[in-house]
């Protein structure tokens, strides 16, 4: 199987044509025909993880961040992005990435975290009109919003969210809400659609990149948590292993063992 055909079993579920128009998800690096020899998943493209792929022999890294989204004007290894590309090349891997698509389409990244709080009446939260005739039986567009089967008292319910994602620690505004009733997630820097939750009548708000001032802004009207860019997306991985997992495909696909979250927690 080429990259190419691999590439073709993500963009069935989550087309490029949906992706954002300042996003550079697709091919990155390397020759779509090469034979795959295994496949990586990961949330960013590292020199860690391109050294961890050669070291499995996987030739094909996936990531849901692109690796590159400007001009680079050199190659002098000199950063990450340059020493990821360099690397890459001198090993022939392909690096492709799957990102605003992947947050865009049903089921994609905030259904992902949607479904990890056993959420129900999932919709999504803020729908692409232009894409509304995309596929009918789909909505496209970013976030989703939901119900607890049961209603939480809001404490619980927090905890609840740090042992299900795995969370050191939360950043949450004031908490005024007695119990929690419907939730609104969005993967990665949600704070744009904190407006359309609120009017939809989200009790919470889990996201990530929260600013200060956001949590003053929606004080009395909805709980805001911000739980990280990383930890609310790292879920696609596994969405991704198991889209090519259900094909007959003669290699392997790994998870990648290495944390490419750039922020600590002490």
């Amino acid at each position: 199987m080429t990259a190419r055909e691999v590439a073709r079993v993500v963009e069935t579920w989550a087309p490029l044509s949906v992706q954002e128009t300042w996003d550079n998800a697709g091919f990155c690096v390397g020759n779509p025909q090469t034979e795959v020899t295994g496949v990586v998943l990961c949330l960013d493209s590292t020199p860690s993880v391109v050294e961890e792929a050669v070291a499995l022999g996987a030739n094909m890294v996936i990531s849901h961040h692109p690796l590159i989204f400007g001009g680079i004007k050199q190659l002098c290894e000199q950063d990450t992005v340059a020493q990821t590309v360099a690397y890459s090349i001198k090993n022939d891997l392909v690096i492709y990435s799957a990102h605003t698509n992947a947050d865009k389409v049903a089921t994609g990244v905030s259904w992902v975290m949607a479904n990890q709080l056993n959420l129900q009446n999932i919709k999504t939260l803020s729908p692409d009109n232009k894409l509304s005739d995309f596929d009918p039986s789909c909505t496209i567009g970013l976030g989703a919003i939901g119900d607890l089967v049961t209603p939480f008292e809001a404490f619980p319910f927090l905890q609840t969210v740090k042992r299900l994602f795995s969370l050191s620690c939360l950043r949450v505004g004031p908490i005024f809400v007695p119990k929690i009733h419907k939730v609104a997630v969005c993967g990665g820097s949600g704070a744009p659609l904190i407006p359309v939750a609120i009017e939809l009548g989200a009790d919470i708000f889990l996201s990530g990149d929260i600013g200060y001032h956001h949590f003053f802004s929606t004080s009395g009207k909805m709980i805001v948590a911000d739980m990280g860019h990383y930890e609310s997306e790292i879920g696609i991985v596994h969405k991704i292993a198991h889209l090519l997992s259900e094909k007959n495909l003669n290699f392997a696909v790994h998870l990648s063992k290495n944390s490419t979250n750039p922020i600590q927690y002490f």
